[in-house]
C-alpha cells in the first residue's frame, strides 16, 4: 500500500497546512477574551461566506445537525412541509421531517435528475399552508446542484420558508442567501470550507424570528434562540470546540482573501477537467455534464468493473480515496469530490489512479489520455 494518502471524496476533504497549524495552537478557554476575538472574526466571516446580513448560528456538530436544528425550530408535529429530493440527501430531510412530526409532501425525482423549479411552482400551488420547503443545493450522492435561486422565486409566492441544505455547496458555488430569498442554509466545516469535521452552521434569516415562526418542537442543544442570545454576548449556549472554530476562521481567511468569485471560477474550472477527463477514458459521467457540476464528478463504472472493488483497490494499493456510490448506486458509480483545497494536480493524480485501477481490473483503458485531456482543457479555461 502506498504510503501516502490523498483524499478525493466529497467530504472530509483535505485541510491545508495553514489551517491544520491552528489546530496545533494551544487550546483556549472559550470564555476568554482571546477566544472572543477569534470568535467574533469567525461569526462576521461566515455572514460574507453565506451572503447575508442575518445571524449564523454556529454549532459543535456534523452539518446533518445544522438540518436538524433547522426542522426543529420551524417546525411544530402536524406543521406540512415541501421536500425536493433528488438523492440521499434530500431523503435525508425527508427523514428528519418525518421523524418531528410534519406531514412531508416530497417531490422526488430520479437519482442523477435535476430538480425543476416549475415541478415546486405547481406543488406550492395547489398546497396551502405550507410552513418550510427543503431542499439541497449540492446532491453529492449524484453530482447534481440545484438551481437554488430558481427553487426559491418558485417557493416565494407561497410564503413558505425556503431552507437549504448547502453543506456541500458553501464557499465551492455560488449561494447568495439574502439576495435569493434563502431563509436559512445549513452548512458543515468538512466541506469546502476545508476544515475537520465538527461544525456546522446555518443561516437564519430575520423573518424567521418572528413571533408567528416560533415552533412547539422539543429542542435543547439545536435551540436558535438560545444559541443566538449567547453569540450575540460572544459566548456559546455550550461549549464549543475551540480549536476547530480557530482553524475554521484561518480557513475562512483564506477563502475571503482568495475571493469569493475567484474560488467559484476555479472550482467551475476544476469539474470541467475532471469530467473531461473522465470522458476522455471512455467513461459515461453520471453527474450533469455542464458547469454546475463543479462540487463532485459523478462517473459511472464501466461494463464488468465493480465500483465498490474500484474504490477500494485504489485506497489500499494506491492510497487514493474516492467515493462509492451510494444506497442502490453503490458499485454502479464513482465519485470524485474536488471542493475546498484542490487544485488541477490534485484533478491530474485523482483520474491518474482511475486510469491505473480500472486497467488493473481489466477494463480497457488508455494510459495517460485522461490526465493529458484534463491538462489540456485546465489550461484552456485558465488562460480565458
Amino acid at each position: 500500500m502506498s504510503a501516502k494518502r490523498y483524499l478525493f471524496t466529497p467530504g472530509p476533504t483535505t485541510v491545508p497546512p495553514e489551517v491544520l497549524a491552528a489546530l496545533a495552537e494551544p487550546v483556549v478557554h472559550h470564555r476568554g477574551s482571546d477566544f472572543r476575538a477569534i470568535y467574533a472574526e469567525c461569526l462576521q466571516r461566515l455572514k460574507q461566506i453565506f451572503r447575508t446580513s442575518s445571524d449564523v448560528l454556529l454549532f459543535t456538530a456534523s452539518g446533518t445537525g445544522a438540518m436538524e436544528s433547522a426542522v426543529a425550530n420551524l417546525c411544530s408535529p402536524g406543521s406540512r412541509v415541501v421536500v425536493v429530493s433528488a438523492g440521499s440527501f434530500g431523503e435525508r430531510w425527508i427523514q428528519l421531517a418525518e421523524r418531528y412530526g410534519c406531514e412531508v409532501e416530497a417531490i422526488r425525482y430520479e437519482w442523477g435528475e435535476v430538480p425543476v423549479a416549475d415541478d415546486l411552482a405547481s406543488v406550492l400551488g395547489d398546497a396551502s399552508d405550507v410552513r418550510a420547503v427543503f431542499m439541497t443545493q449540492s446532491e453529492t450522492s449524484t453530482g447534481v446542484v440545484a438551481d437554488i435561486q430558481a427553487l426559491a422565486a418558485a417557493v416565494r409566492p407561497s410564503g413558505a420558508h425556503v431552507v437549504v441544505d448547502a453543506i456541500s455547496s458553501l464557499g465551492a458555488v455560488p449561494l447568495d442567501v439574502d439576495a435569493w430569498g434563502v431563509d436559512v442554509a445549513c452548512a458543515g466545516s468538512q466541506k469546502a470550507l476545508m476544515t475537520p469535521p465538527g461544525l456546522a452552521m446555518a443561516s437564519v434569516s430575520d423573518a424567521v424570528w418572528a413571533p408567528e415562526g416560533s415552533s412547539s418542537s422539543p429542542r435543547f442543544y439545536f435551540d436558535w434562540d438560545r444559541t443566538r442570545r449567547a453569540q450575540e454576548k460572544l459566548d456559546a449556549a455550550f461549549t464549543p470546540a475551540t480549536s476547530l472554530v480557530v482553524a475554521l476562521n484561518v480557513a475562512l481567511g483564506m477563502i475571503l482573501d482568495g475571493g469569493l468569485e475567484q474560488t467559484f471560477e476555479r472550482h467551475r474550472l476544476l469539474g470541467r477537467a475532471c469530467r473531461e477527463g473522465a470522458k476522455a477514458m471512455g467513461l459515461e459521467l453520471f453527474s450533469p455534464d455542464d458547469e454546475s457540476a463543479a462540487v463532485v464528478t459523478a462517473v459511472s463504472a464501466p461494463g464488468g468493473v465493480d465500483a465498490t472493488e474500484l474504490v477500494a483497490l485504489l485506497r489500499d494499493r494506491y492510497g487514493v480515496q474516492l467515493a462509492n456510490g451510494q444506497a442502490h448506486l453503490k458499485g454502479k458509480i464513482f465519485r470524485i469530490g474536488h471542493i475546498g483545497y484542490y487544485d488541477v494536480f490534485d484533478i491530474a493524480t485523482a483520474l491518474g489512479a482511475v486510469e491505473l485501477g480500472l486497467a488493473d481490473l481489466g477494463a480497457d483503458i488508455e494510459r495517460g489520455i485522461a490526465v493529458t485531456r484534463a491538462l489540456d482543457v485546465y489550461a484552456e479555461g485558465a488562460k480565458v
